[in-house]
């Protein structure tokens, strides 16, 4: 069987743009164009054909897509709330003409950044993706909308905060939601990805204790890590209570 055949596409979809990667290739070499509040699911695979014409042509033999939204059984169960209609019921394996592993953007994003125990992921970017992962096994969160202050954890947290209260106070809500969300979930370690993380980063002197930053192009690696599974991360060993005197 060909390379090609066992090559890989990573697609992220985001609120501002859809990236691209294709397996064995360098992050730095990632594709993208603008997406927005009127992307449909068919124009997105357009575009993304279109990426891998361009230049030195992508071959692929499966894909993989961060959708940003909810996702039951490869499927989408409501339409983004940052972008166009039409996203639930769509054949995205058919569009694409290869076999397809669909999942919520911040599970593909935490999976590739996953390195053991117990990690929760929080996307910084239009909105807020959140995932949990316990020994390598992946559950998407739906943070973004519970209720949190006056509002929810989106609207403080995610665009719509930074630009209402500024740069300084956007960091404290990231960090108040961070000590909330930990001492409800009690994780090992917390991820911060998604557009925004480095801007939350900035100008801190230390990141809180098992805090730290992620990168976006880990989402690439997630879908990679969805066909093979020698490259998913085994789970932690289990730890041996100390021996009683």
């Amino acid at each position: 069987m060909s390379r090609a055949a066992h090559a890989v596409l990573s697609v992220d979809i985001g609120g501002t743009h859809v990236k691209a990667l294709l397996s064995g290739h360098p992050h730095s070499g990632a594709r993208r164009f603008d997406s927005g509040p009127d992307l449909t699911p068919a124009e997105m695979v357009r575009g993304v054909l279109a990426l891998c014409a361009a230049g030195p042509v992508w071959t692929f033999g499966a894909v993989s897509v961060g959708y940003p939204g909810p996702v039951l059984h490869g499927q989408p169960v409501r339409d983004p709330a940052h972008l166009g209609p039409g996203w639930v019921g769509f054949d995205f394996a058919g569009a694409f003409g290869r076999p397809l592993k669909l999942v919520n953007d911040a599970a593909m994003q935490a999976l590739g950044s996953y390195a053991g125990g117990k990690m929760l992921f929080l996307g910084l970017g239009t909105g807020l993706g959140s995932a949990l992962i316990v020994d390598g096994i992946a559950e998407p969160l739906e943070l973004a909308h519970l209720p949190y202050r006056k509002h929810t954890f989106e609207d403080y947290v995610g665009l719509r905060g930074l630009k209402k209260h500024g740069k300084k106070k956007w960091r404290r809500q990231v960090l108040d939601v961070i000590a909330e969300l930990s001492a409800a979930l009690e994780p090992d370690t917390v991820v911060l990805g998604g557009g925004n993380a480095k801007l939350f980063a900035d100008h801190l002197d230390d990141l809180p204790p098992q805090v730290r930053l992620g990168d976006n192009a880990n989402a690439f690696t997630g879908g990679f890590r969805l066909w093979d599974d020698k490259a998913r991360p085994q789970p932690a060993p289990a730890r041996t209570p100390p021996e009683t005197p």
